[in-house]
């Protein structure tokens, strides 16, 4: 038996963060059976015309072909035409998922971009071998162990920055106002990467996910304890938890950060083409929050997972859901190991809220609909169309798709942050919104 990963994400990439997807373990069988129809005969000559293009390239294209790679794009091109989550994954993406979803890695520990054509530091990690070594905002890496990055691609600048712990290596850095590139020499280590950051706002504990590794679950509890630590319970007002551009990540984590705050119910339900393939996931006794507001925020930037979790929230009236419409990916994808051949992540089912509804192609409508006030020279760059302009995606169920983009900007000034301070402001009653608290007698969304 070989093992398979089953996941929901929204394959895109919200500034510099990472394209995530939900998962939860399943087992593939060593083989696979073909169902009988009346098609099959018709499938077969498919599949000999296939094999006489793939002959008629190899012999007569005007240079040599190489097979391996004929069949890579076959295979390639077969998977990208269902829909746009459904893909092949040669070895080295496959590692790189791999990665994304653990949350840790082999390496220095530097936040990067491509700008300029450049290799640009955003920031070192605190705490990891590039932070200590002197590494700092704003530089530029010219070139790892001696070879210039000029012309790789960020995913190949980012392999060679990897590597096994203990390993050594070698940058060439320029920096602002220095005539001479720098050079620091700097021992890979374990570089773990948060996916949930917490502090308290006086009287309210602020949690932010980025996305849904497999450490979240486990981060999510440490900073709920913290902040039940740090703010007295007859002093605490309740939580805001921030799921804006927050991509997507483990279902297995989605399930278990919902869990967290309800005591019982369903929390999200997988349905695929028979009914053998339907699962149901739900909530187990136990709210580590004692039952204290909560304003989940979202915004165009928020998919998969993290629509889960507002979903789950939003049908059982736990929380009031502030921000912009949220992306709207409502498929399952499952990560099919090919041996040494690397993966194909395939579209397996559809996952629906605990009242049933789906979001494909649609999103989730806050109950509290707050705008950011966007500079100027930002206004036509941060917007998110959503899943239902992506092409070949999965149609919404009842044909009612959400074509309009969605506001997708959060400010880096938290005092200029609109839908934080809002937030902020309807838990301590400076505000007040018919929709805060939620009412447990309203309509279900729809």
């Amino acid at each position: 038996m070989t093992g398979r990963l089953t996941l929901i994400g929204a394959g895109i990439v919200i500034g510099a963060g990472l394209t995530m997807v939900a998962t939860v373990p399943r087992l593939q069988p060593a083989g696979i059976a073909y169902a009988a129809s009346s098609n099959s005969s018709d499938v077969y000559k498919q599949l000999n015309l296939f094999g006489d293009v793939f002959e008629r390239i190899r012999a007569d294209y005007v240079e040599e072909p190489d097979d391996a790679k004929l069949v890579e794009s076959a295979i390639k091109a077969m998977l990208t035409s269902l829909d746009p989550h459904s893909e092949y994954l040669p070895p080295d993406k496959q590692r790189d998922m791999n990665v994304k979803t653990s949350g840790e890695f082999g390496g220095l520990g530097i936040q990067v971009i491509m700008e300029n054509g450049q290799v640009k530091v955003v920031s070192p990690i605190e705490g990891t071998p590039a932070q200590k070594a002197g590494v700092l905002s704003g530089d530029i890496i010219e070139s790892v162990d001696g070879k210039s990055l000029e012309g790789v691609t960020l995913d190949e600048a980012v392999d060679k920055l990897r590597g096994p712990v203990k390993t050594p290596v070698t940058l060439s850095i320029k920096r602002a106002k220095q005539d001479k590139p720098l050079e620091f020499k700097i021992v890979r280590d374990r570089i773990v990467i948060p996916s949930v950051h917490s502090r308290a706002e006086g009287d309210i504990g602020y949690i932010k996910i980025n996305e849904f590794t497999e450490n979240t679950g486990d981060g999510l509890e440490k900073a709920i304890a913290t902040i039940n630590k740090d703010i007295p319970a007859d002093k605490l007002k309740g939580y805001v938890i921030d799921l804006r551009n927050n991509p997507g990540g483990l279902l297995t984590q989605s399930i278990a950060v919902a869990d967290d705050f309800l005591d019982k119910g369903e929390i999200v339900s997988t349905r695929g083409r028979g009914a053998e393939n339907t699962q149901r996931f739900n909530a187990r006794a136990g709210d580590l929050t004692n039952g204290k507001p909560v304003i989940v925020l979202i915004n165009g930037g928020s998919a998969s997972a993290s629509e889960i979790v507002a979903g789950a929230l939003q049908d059982h009236r736990r929380a009031t859901i502030l921000g912009t419409r949220s992306f709207g990916k409502g498929s399952v994808q499952t990560i099919i190991p090919l041996g040494s051949n690397g993966a194909i992540r395939l579209t397996t089912a559809r996952y629906y809220t605990p009242s049933g509804r789906s979001i494909q192609a649609k999103g989730i409508e806050p109950d509290i609909e707050v705008l950011q006030d966007v500079p100027d020279d930002l206004k036509d760059k941060v917007e998110v169309k959503g899943e239902a302009s992506r092409p070949g995606h999965l149609s919404a169920e009842d044909g009612k798709e959400t074509q309009s983009p969605s506001q997708a900007y959060v400010p880096e000034d938290p005092k200029q942050d609109k839908q934080l301070n809002t937030a902020f402001d309807l838990l301590r009653g400076v505000q007040a919104n018919k929709n805060f608290p939620p009412n447990p007698d309203a309509p279900v969304p729809n």
